[in-house]
């Protein structure tokens, strides 16, 4: 048996049902997450509900509607009709989860549900079974075929249910505008978190710490600060106080080989004009995008007047656990 062979059969399986459901998606998603909109806008609640791994997908999805702003709670099947039915408050919206749409829990539930003034949302890859016919929306998971060699386990099905899922939590988030200063409120711990949370101007060095030297300087005296402040760069500044540039030991490294002699030489021939910069009230995860897109090491911090005022090293974050 080609082990990898088979492992890539079973990716191709699932994405080839991906594809398909992507390809008939239509205009009942778009009444199915205005429906969950409506609902959060007027103070209702998402009840997700779900037997065997379909629960399981429902539990993540619950997750991930709460942790985008979308309150979400679990109900389950089973214990509803012992008592748990209580969650459920008219004007809320259920989204019911069952590949077959036949599970004889989740059916036994749905006279219940129905007393109540929701909306039910099903995610079934049966549009003629019985969940399909009580709800008010169905959202099609079918697939044509399980990645599983038997054509029994679970597998594209399951993978269909769990990206439709995320596709309302997704697309439910951004008709909702949600940002990234939201998506902080709900995940204030971890390196994520501190991210989010994190301003600019609470890393960024500043003062002693911050490497300066004037535009007349020479190399020499903007390595002194660097050394100084045991930092990696050195902002050039103006007279007036405004950025002019910025010259890191990359750059004395780089032309050091070629001039031994460089010290004595103006630094603002070896600076870089027009670094990358970022505002000192910004979120620190913003650090990490800029960083990242244009693979420096280095960040220049400016205030509201375009003046700057700190400096932020990648080792920097490294060190306060926010990468």
């Amino acid at each position: 048996m080609d082990y990898l062979a088979r492992a890539r059969t079973v990716i191709g399986i699932e994405i080839e049902g991906l594809q398909r459901m992507a390809a008939r998606m239509d205009m009942r998603l778009v009444v199915a997450v205005k429906i969950l909109q409506n609902t959060l806008e007027t103070r209702g609640k998402i009840v997700v509900v779900g037997v065997g791994k379909s629960g399981n997908i429902g539990h993540k999805i619950a997750a991930t509607l709460n942790s985008s702003g979308a309150t979400a709670v679990v109900m389950d099947s089973q214990n509803a009709l012992h008592g748990d039915l209580g969650l459920l408050s008219d004007g809320d919206a259920v989204l019911a989860f069952s590949y077959s749409g036949e599970t004889r829990e989740l059916l036994d539930l749905l006279p219940f549900i129905k007393r109540y003034d929701v909306k039910l949302i099903a995610l079934t890859g049966s549009q003629g079974s019985t969940l399909a016919h009580y709800s008010d929306v169905t959202l099609d998971t079918s697939v044509e075929r399980e990645a599983c060699p038997l054509n029994l386990a679970p597998t594209s099905s399951s993978t269909a249910m769990l990206v439709m899922g995320d596709v309302l939590a997704m697309v439910l988030l951004e008709s909702r505008g949600f940002t990234e200063a939201d998506f902080a409120r709900y995940h204030p711990g971890g390196s994520l978190g501190r991210a989010l949370l994190t301003r600019v101007s609470d890393i960024m060095r500043a003062d002693a710490e911050l490497p300066t030297v004037a535009e007349e300087g020479n190399v020499f005296a903007a390595l002194d600060a660097m050394n100084r402040a045991r930092a990696g760069a050195c902002l050039i500044l103006k007279s007036d106080g405004k950025l002019a540039g910025i010259f890191t030991h990359g750059d004395f490294a780089r032309s050091f080989r070629s001039d031994p002699l460089l010290g004595e030489k103006p630094v603002a021939q070896l600076m870089t004009r027009h670094p990358v910069t970022v505002q000192a009230d910004a979120l620190a995860v913003e650090v990490l995008k800029t960083i990242g897109e244009n693979r420096i090491d280095d960040i220049v911090v400016l205030d509201t007047e375009g003046k700057p005022v700190g400096l932020i090293d990648t080792q920097d974050l490294a060190r306060l656990k926010i990468v």
